[in-house]
């Protein structure tokens, strides 16, 4: 076999932002529907896994628990039953979604959604604020404005962007004085456009993190329903079964890989999944291997 490729480290800086993490996150996209005591229990299983970045949005739990803001009023509810448990992870939100509208960066709106995350959540400061998706009617002026207003006045610390292409990113930081740390997009061995859309170029190019969603491919890799998936899935179970770990561990070693150092935000709420979440620091993968499951969910060889 030839060389590995390098280790992942066992921290990976949010770009510029001072922050240092675990190398999986924990989303919860879908928190909405756990009770406190519930949510509790997994937040504190993915802390005892090691995870440090726990990432939410306002506009989680609308679709599930059926109300803006369910994601994020249940980690409150935690914080407040748990004393101290806020101080021990990374806290990242984001804002700018209306479902129907459905997006809103105005300088007016997105003050007031960064206020309202902070009173659901029960806290004075998030460590990471990421506008959810780009407001195509809003000059990127007018959002470096109230970002930086909230990030003087102590309420976010540092700024990332979600679901934005390169040049929307480079527009909204030639308005600003405070980097942007991170982007956030789909990214899986199904889901490869991070890797020829410039994101990753331009996030190695600037040093930002990257926090890739969907690791698992919406559940595509964890049930493959096409042949495609299911090649791909094996070339993971080949991997999963050398290093003794599961498909979706072995997926995330994939992800990690990459120079670029994604970061994927897993979802499961299981306790026994949780608790394996390190698993994905123990795969390595050959520089042939990688490229195998690229080509492979590509259904064609690199040129």
């Amino acid at each position: 076999m030839s060389e590995l490729l390098p280790p992942v480290p066992a921290t990976l800086p949010v770009g510029a932002s001072g922050l240092s993490v675990f190398p999986v996150a924990w989303g919860m996209w879908r928190f909405a529907d756990n009770g406190v005591a519930a949510g509790r229990g997994r937040i504190e299983a993915a802390l005892a896994a090691g995870v440090t970045l726990f990432d939410t949005a306002d506009v989680y739990g609308a679709d599930t628990a059926g109300r803006f803001g369910a994601a994020e009023e249940l980690l409150g509810q935690v914080f407040a039953d748990a004393s101290g448990l806020r101080e021990r992870m990374v806290l990242a939100t984001k804002g700018g979604i209306i479902l129907g509208t459905p997006y809103d960066s105005s300088a007016t709106y997105l003050a007031r959604a960064i206020d309202a995350s902070l009173a659901r959540l029960g806290v004075e400061h998030v460590d990471l604020w990421q506008v959810h998706r780009p407001d195509l009617l809003t000059h990127p002026q007018e959002v470096a404005r109230v970002i930086e207003d909230a990030h003087a006045a102590g309420k976010i610390g540092a700024l990332g962007v979600s679901n934005f292409t390169p040049a929307q990113t480079a527009a909204l930081g030639a308005h600003l004085s405070l980097p942007i740390v991170s982007h956030q997009s789909e990214f899986s061995p199904l889901t490869l456009d991070p890797l020829f859309d410039g994101i990753f170029d331009q996030a190695m190019e600037r040093g930002m993190g990257f926090l890739a969603w969907s690791p698992m491919g919406g559940g595509r890799l964890g049930d493959p329903a096409d042949e495609r998936g299911r090649a791909v899935a094996a070339l993971l179970d080949a991997k999963a079964a050398e290093h003794g770990v599961s498909r979706a561990a072995a997926t995330c070693s994939w992800i990690l890989a990459h120079p670029a150092r994604p970061i994927p935000i897993v979802g499961t709420r299981q306790p026994e999944r949780i608790g394996q979440i390190a698993d994905a620091l123990k795969p390595r993968w050959a520089r042939a291997e990688w490229y195998d499951v690229l080509q492979t969910s590509m259904g064609e060889n690199l040129p």
